[in-house]
């Protein structure tokens, strides 16, 4: 299927495009122009810059970079309408922190936390943690009050971690099914917590990689009308050809398949899905009317996080 070319897509989770790294110290207005460019190709008129789990001091360091270029260029401005902090503050057990460094992976303090936020100069929109940490309901509740989301994800919150998260303030589940150990407990574990949960909106990858499709069906069914989001969480091969690219430190091979490893890995490390084609897999696996799809990618979660398309 072919989205008109007035479609606007929204995306809450993107760490790269069209080949420019999000996770970069060196960030240029020229890398960020092109990769809003390509964005815009893909119908992707407004996203989320996302970052990853780092020390407190780079990730300060990379959101001054990024709001210095978004407030001195207006088609940056028009397409980076927040930020997306997803980490530091997750789970360091085994299998829940993903691709994400666990040295990195800290406690929060409220110091830190304010930091963070200013360095976004206000323009935080997202945190993504794992509620059984220390320090993470202080969090939550300060970051509530400052008009922030909160997603659970990278986690292997118990219910009852989940339910003093929702009383401090969260309202998503970040990349449900993902970020998990291989091999869990056939009824007890984190998805099914997760899933469970009216008062959580699931974000799903609809790319067929981070969840098969029968999988997508079963997660999407699971939940109630409204109650779910897509996003890419794609990095920056991204709306680029195959190839090698950079997350942060780290070089991923990226195939004709879409499927992004370490080298020599088979196992898959990220996303190169462009929303566009996540609205046509949608409607052709879950069976959506492709204006419902279109909303799901675009205006349902604006209007979660207050974002005018």
């Amino acid at each position: 299927m072919s989205l008109p070319q007035e479609t606007k897509l929204f995306d809450f989770q993107v760490n790269g495009f069209g080949g420019v790294d999000f996770q970069s110290d060196s960030l240029t207005v020229e890398e960020m122009r092109h990769a809003v460019a390509t964005l815009g190709e893909h119908r992707m008129t407004a996203i989320f810059f996302t970052l990853i789990t780092d020390s407190v001091d780079a990730l300060c360091r990379k959101l001054e970079r990024i709001e210095k270029l978004r407030t001195s260029d207006e088609t940056i401005a028009a397409a980076v309408r927040g930020y997306h902090l997803e980490g530091p503050w997750i789970s360091t057990e085994a299998g829940y922190h993903g691709a994400h460094p666990k040295e990195h992976a800290i406690a929060p303090s409220l110091g830190d936390y304010r930091r963070l936020r200013d360095a976004a100069g206000g323009n935080l929109k997202l945190i993504t943690l794992a509620p059984e940490v220390d320090g993470c309901e202080m969090i939550m509740e300060v970051a509530r009050a400052d008009g922030i989301r909160i997603g659970l994800g990278h986690t292997n919150a118990s219910e009852e971690a989940i339910d003093e998260a929702i009383r401090a303030g969260a309202t998503l589940a970040t990349h449900v099914g993902n970020a998990v150990p291989l091999h869990l407990h056939r009824h007890d574990n984190i998805i099914q917590r997760l899933l469970a949960r009216d008062e959580l909106i699931a974000c799903l990858i609809p790319d067929g990689i981070h969840l098969p499709p029968f999988a997508l069906q079963n997660y999407f069914r699971a939940k109630s009308s409204g109650s779910v989001f897509f996003t890419t969480d794609c990095m920056s091969a991204a709306g680029a050809p195959p190839g090698t690219y950079t997350v942060g430190p780290h070089e991923m091979d990226v195939g004709a398949d879409g499927i992004v490893h370490l080298p020599g890995d088979p196992r898959f490390a990220g996303s190169s899905l462009t929303l566009d084609k996540g609205v046509e897999n949608i409607v052709e696996w879950l069976a959506l009317d492709p204006v419902e799809a279109v909303a799901l990618c675009s205006t349902v979660p604006a209007e979660h996080f207050g974002i005018e398309l």
